[in-house]
């Protein structure tokens, strides 16, 4: 693999691309370091030190929101706002169209970027008003100053993805959420050596959650790459004095294809309740909150329920099965042994069911596993099984992007 990685560096535009994609890295580092103005560093620790769902968020920022820096909100209004236009572009005909030509693309995107910017003004807004005890002088020019610096971040981080997916290596957003979560795992490697310090933790209990973290691992990467391949048989067309057709394909169906999306949702919707509770300052409604915290039996079991719909739910809108097989029968190509048209829609959308029904569950097993291993050992984690699923679907992303790039040289990639 070394070997591989110096074939790599030899490469200029390779080598170039990864020092770009390193050189953002340490902007998106040092941008989560500088605080926004007017926050009182003291109260805010207070707040966080609560099991609220925002610890959640805070690790997809790589601690920027316990701190509140400037890139506090992270990317999440991005990645909120390009879900609500794919859902939109299901619903509202105008967009479906615009989503199958080039030009039309450039129009969404520049939607998706308004998009984000409301969004983050509107976190922004609820964020400063949830750690208003936090906030040194509750002005309006203090709560303009902490929105306007909020939302400049998320706009900059948005616009360092786009430029890393252009001059770098990898998708730039995913790699920006990559980074913020891989930067908080010093700090729990130093958390957990402090436990067997102390002796609150035995170490042969962090050897055994090392192993069963690993084995976690293998298991995301088999959930990743598994698929399920549909053979097509094409026929043979004869156009003019030339013969097209004749050959065999496959159709790939991933086992997870919503990937992280379903927890995302899931974990945003939790948080409703929490943030609402803040302002309401009632009994019933701080009774609701804390039944919904982070790790509480209530939210596990609701989390993991969320998980499931959203993922069937998200399946469906990306799968069309009958869009599929209408696309098979145009193109002159069929399923062995199934009639093209309503069979073969038919056939497509129980294989989808099925593999959804295992992606989903396995999806909601890794991410509450790591809150349930939390509770029954006492070991203080500060990683989420979203967050190792993002870390090890970017990582193979990313090879695969390099991998790429050597084979167009005729160079041995990663993967052999």
């Amino acid at each position: 693999m070394f070997e591989t990685i110096g074939t790599a560096w030899r490469i200029k535009e390779l080598r170039d691309r990864i020092l770009f994609t390193l050189a953002m890295f340490v902007v998106f580092r040092v941008g989560s370091a500088i605080p926004v103005p007017g926050v009182d560093a003291g109260q805010l620790a207070k707040f966080f030190q609560e099991d609220t769902i925002f610890g959640f968020l805070n690790i997809l920022g790589g601690g920027s929101l316990e701190k509140f820096t400037i890139f506090a909100l992270g990317i999440m209004p991005y990645i909120n706002a390009s879900i609500i236009m794919q859902l939109l572009t299901i619903v509202i005909p105008q967009f479906k169209d615009w989503s199958q030509d080039s030009d039309g693309k450039k129009k969404l995107s520049q939607l998706t970027r308004y998009g984000t910017v409301f969004i983050a003004v509107t976190q922004g807004i609820g964020y400063s008003f949830i750690i208003s005890q936090a906030v040194a002088e509750k002005t309006f020019l203090t709560y303009f100053i902490i929105v306007l610096s909020l939302t400049a971040g998320t706009s900059f981080l948005m616009w360092m993805g786009e430029l890393i997916t252009e001059k770098g290596i990898g998708n730039g957003i995913s790699l920006l959420i990559f980074a913020g979560i891989v930067a908080g795992f010093p700090s729990g490697v130093f958390i957990i050596a402090e436990q067997v310090k102390t002796g609150q933790v035995p170490i042969y209990l962090v050897l055994l959650i090392v192993a069963v973290l690993l084995m976690l691992i293998v298991g995301i990467v088999a959930m990743d790459q598994g698929q399920r391949r549909i053979s097509v048989q094409y026929s043979k067309r004869i156009v003019g004095r030339k013969m097209y057709g004749g050959q065999a394909t496959h159709i790939p169906l991933k086992v997870n294809m919503a990937g992280v999306i379903p927890v995302i949702f899931a974990s945003v919707l939790l948080a409703f309740p929490q943030s609402i509770a803040q302002f309401i300052k009632h009994p019933w409604a701080e009774a609701a909150a804390k039944s919904l915290g982070w790790g509480k039996p209530l939210f596990t079991s609701l989390y993991v329920l969320l998980i499931i719909l959203f993922s069937y739910f998200y399946t469906a809108v990306q799968f069309d099965p009958f869009q599929v097989a209408g696309n098979i029968r145009k193109y002159g190509g069929f399923i062995p042994g199934l009639r093209p048209g309503r069979p073969t829609a038919e056939y497509l959308g129980k294989v989808i069911s099925r593999l959804t029904t295992v992606g989903a569950f396995s999806l909601a097993f890794i991410a509450v596993f790591p809150i349930i291993l939390q509770g029954s050992t006492g070991v203080q984690l500060t990683f989420t099984g979203t967050g190792l699923i993002i870390v090890v679907g970017v990582v193979l992303e990313t090879m695969k992007q390099i991998e790429s790039h050597m084979l167009m040289r005729s160079y041995r990639g990663f993967m052999k």
